[in-house]
């Protein structure tokens, strides 16, 4: 799938026998921002922003996220790379269908200017 910049998204698995709620683990790491080891070769399009997750669950198919914090895109490329990398963190870490993800209860497209 090709999206923003002509990007693509890569899978980085990664055991974290910290916690047993894949969400949570899934997220966390995808938002650990810059003091984490980068995987090679990959660009990580949240690691200048300050999210944090907060919950999530599964309603039906849809995973529903809510972080807090703040997006600190690194220019309009990232911003469709920012909504992709957190939607398909979400929907593989629960095998949901769709997601919704919100920042501080806003909705992540409004937070990005996106709608």
């Amino acid at each position: 799938m090709r999206f923003g910049c002509n990007d693509s998204l890569v899978a980085v698995h990664q055991a974290d026998s910290s916690t047993s709620e894949p969400l949570q683990a899934a997220m966390g790491r995808l938002l650990s921002g810059p003091g984490a080891p980068p995987a090679s070769g990959l660009y990580n399009a949240l690691s200048a922003s300050s999210l944090q997750y907060v919950s999530g669950y599964l309603d039906g198919t849809t995973v529903v996220v809510n972080l807090t914090g703040a997006v600190q895109p690194g220019g309009v490329c990232d911003l469709p790379r920012i909504e992709a990398q957190l939607t398909h963190t979400a929907v593989t870490a629960v095998g949901a269908v769709r997601a919704e993800i919100y920042v501080s209860g806003v909705p992540l497209t409004e937070v990005l200017g996106l709608r």
